[in-house]
């Protein structure tokens, strides 16, 4: 199920078949991916069941697939969502395979999960960047977010934070 378009994406639902499981698998278990997020054990299908039971009751909100329109392969991750432990501070947050990097695809794909959060009465939206991470601190400027600062309050790990506002 099509979550939103950009130019160049098909944002979407992650599904349970063969082709989605197994490029998921692909991304998140690859030490240049998972080395910038919080420790966790992967299982493609249970993440799948996991995001949809966790978004079901706001459509606002999900993990999706982003999926390039031109090949029909899924590029990686989008993340639109309350941070988990926080005071309800939403974030916007991508995941993508290495052979989807250099591309804009998460630049594009953040974007237009900003600009429907926005649509949808969202007043900010946050991002956290581990701080070496200069290719995603990128992406942050590139929407136009605003740094923080650092923080360790979410996922036990020190983190740029960074801040974009709904236009008014």
């Amino acid at each position: 199920m099509t979550v939103y378009e950009t130019e160049r994406l098909v944002v979407r639902r992650w599904t349970g078949d063969r082709t989605d499981l197994d490029r998921l698998t692909d991304i998140y278990t690859r030490e240049e991916v998972t080395r910038r997020l919080p420790p966790f054990a992967f299982e493609a299908a249970s993440a799948v069941e996991r995001w949809r039971a966790l978004h079901e009751g706001d459509a606002r909100f999900g993990s999706w697939a982003v999926e390039v329109r031109e090949t029909g392969v899924a590029a990686g991750t989008v993340l639109f969502r309350p941070i988990p432990g926080g005071d309800g501070e939403i974030e916007v947050g991508w995941h993508l395979h290495p052979d989807s990097w250099g591309n804009g695809y998460a630049t594009e794909a953040a974007r237009g999960a900003v600009e429907r959060g926005f649509a949808a009465g969202i007043p900010e939206v946050f991002a956290l960047v581990k701080p070496d991470n200069e290719a995603s601190l990128a992406v942050c400027r590139r929407l136009g977010m605003t740094p923080l600062g650092r923080t360790d309050r979410f996922f036990g790990l020190e983190a740029e934070m960074l801040r974009l506002a709904a236009p008014r």
